[in-house]
Formats: structure tokens, C-alpha cells, sequence
């Protein structure tokens, strides 16, 4: 988040972020938002409230700042269907592996445990389907023989920090949109994720 919201402040950022919202009311990413100047607001889940409303809320709430795009950082609730069809195509999510490997939790761990030789992060729309939505950009990084799951996510964060600002720009710029269950950029179909390696480092990232 902290990253996001650094990379908007560049002369050639597209986007700006309007509001940080969080279910976690002591999250420290709000106090981190609140003093770089961006709008913050927690809502928690009432115990025994259904996810559908919760979602309802949350859409209530995000709706209030009338976004292009919404973007996961750090947040672990599950959406529901009728929430990612609300916003359909207009929300992405940043997962740490090379997807469609390894999806859910403990990615680095079981990246070690395979003998990955290769580990990395991805960019994704998000979808009905748990980190299975239309891949848009990946970064890779080696596994090295004595990476443990620290050393591993630490390599794969300082991916994150560049790859997540640059699909929010490309959104925001008109270049990427999410049609017919499929990511578009710059007019043409992904059938695989762009590679950050093939691209190098846009000027503002």
C-alpha cells in the first residue's frame, strides 16, 4: 500500500489513491495512509455477519469515493461473487507466486519445499475464482539453494513494489481493461502475463 501510494506521487503516475479502507481498525497501514496525506477508513466485520453483508457494506463504502479501480493490497477476506460482480473488471489483486502456481497462503514455503528454481509474484484481476482471475504481469526471482521463506518473500516483495504500481498506471491510463473473462493491454489479448524481465523498468516506477 505504502508503495502504491509512493509511486502516485511521481510526475508520470496516472493514477492518485483516494481512500485506504481496511477491516482491521488497528491495521497500521491506515496510520501509514492517514500521514501521507490519503483518506482512510476501517471497517470491521461484526462477529457472526454473513460475508454477503459485509460485502454489501464494503461496496457501500468504496462507492462513496467513486473509483476506477480498486486495488487489493494486503487484504485477506474472501469477496463474494455478487461484490466482484458489482465491480467487475475493475479490481486487481497482487498474489506472491507465479501463478496459476500455488494458489492461497504459505506460497513461499511450498515454493521451497517443491525445489522451485523460480518463484515470483503475479498481478491479477480478480474474479469469483480464489486467485484465478486474468493474469496481467509477473515478476520472477531465483530460488537460491539457502533461501528460507524470509529471504524468499523478502527478493519477492521489492518485486511487488515495482509491478503493482505499473498495472495500476497501465489501468489508469486506458492501456489495460479486463473484457470478456480475459486482461487487455494496449488493445491486444494476454493469453500469458507480461514479464516484467521483457519490459524493464517503466520511468516511473
Amino acid at each position: 500500500m505504502r508503495a502504491l501510494v509512493e509511486r502516485s506521487n511521481a510526475d508520470a503516475s496516472a493514477y492518485f489513491v483516494s481512500a485506504v479502507i481496511s477491516d482491521k481498525p488497528g491495521a497500521g497501514g491506515l496510520d501509514v495512509a492517514q500521514q501521507m496525506g490519503v483518506a482512510v477508513r476501517s471497517l470491521p466485520a461484526v462477529k457472526g455477519m454473513e460475508r454477503s453483508a459485509y460485502d454489501a457494506a464494503l461496496a457501500s463504502v468504496i462507492e462513496e469515493y467513486s473509483p476506477a479501480l480498486i486495488v487489493l493490497a494486503g487484504f485477506m477476506r474472501i469477496l463474494s461473487g455478487a461484490f466482484v460482480a458489482r465491480f467487475a473488471g475493475r479490481i486487481l489483486n497482487i498474489h506472491p507466486s507465479l501463478l496459476p502456481k500455488y494458489t492461497g497462503l504459505h506460497t513461499h514455503e511450498r515454493a521451497i519445499a517443491a525445489r522451485e528454481t523460480e518463484h515470483g509474484v503475479t498481478v491479477h484481476f480478480v474474479s469469483e475464482e480464489l486467485d484465478g482471475g486474468p493474469r496481467v504481469l509477473q515478476a520472477r526471482v531465483p530460488v537460491l539453494p539457502a533461501d528460507t521463506e524470509f529471504s524468499l518473500s523478502e527478493r519477492v516483495l521489492a518485486q511487488e513494489h515495482i509491478v503493482y504500481p505499473l498495472a495500476v498506471n497501465w489501468f489508469c491510463q486506458g492501456r489495460l481493461r479486463c473484457s470478456a473473462g480475459k486482461a487487455w493491454l494496449d488493445g491486444k489479448p494476454l493469453d500469458q502475463p507480461v514479464q516484467l524481465s521483457e519490459i524493464g523498468r517503466e520511468s516511473f516506477v
